[in-house]
């Protein structure tokens, strides 16, 4: 692990991380958010869309997740703009609430855990926003890097 942060100069001034000397390679990474709801949201989503305008609540989350993860240079300062070769988000209910699990691959020469960071938080803020109407209580909890490959790094898991 480095001993610095990569993000300043030598002045600690933020900047963009120079990665025009690393070679490209496949990087991907996968990410979780778990966002924890009542019983009755719960059961709400069992009809996913019974009754709600806005549609399957667990669908749109998974659209907007993988919307987000293209739009994460844009949103992130310091993120270097990628060429995604794939993004997917599964949205998946268990005991207590929704486990999101986004994942992120490309060639290029940084890596994509930003990107299926982006996803799985934008997710769960989609199944909040979906079912928010049922009960403000929800909370988003978990977020959190499980995986990534590729890279001088290599492979790295939780």
């Amino acid at each position: 692990m480095s001993k610095k942060l990569s993000h300043y100069d030598e002045a600690g001034r933020a900047r963009m991380v120079d990665v025009s000397a690393k070679a490209e390679t496949r990087r991907e990474a996968v990410a979780e958010a778990f966002v924890e709801l009542s019983e009755a949201v719960l059961a709400a989503l069992a009809g996913a869309n019974g009754g709600n305008p806005k549609g399957n609540p667990l669908e749109v989350a998974r659209i907007a997740g993988i919307q987000a993860a293209k739009q994460t240079s844009g949103l992130i300062p310091m993120c270097h703009p990628l060429a995604l070769s794939f993004v997917d988000v599964e949205a998946t209910v268990v005991a207590g609430g929704v486990r999101l699990r986004a994942t992120a691959a490309t060639t290029a020469a940084t890596g994509v855990e930003m990107e299926a960071m982006v996803a799985a938080s934008i997710a769960a803020l989609t199944v909040y926003d979906m079912t928010k109407a049922l009960d403000k209580g929800i909370r988003i909890r978990e977020v959190a890097l499980v995986r990534k490959s590729g890279g001088k790094s290599g492979e790295w898991r939780r």
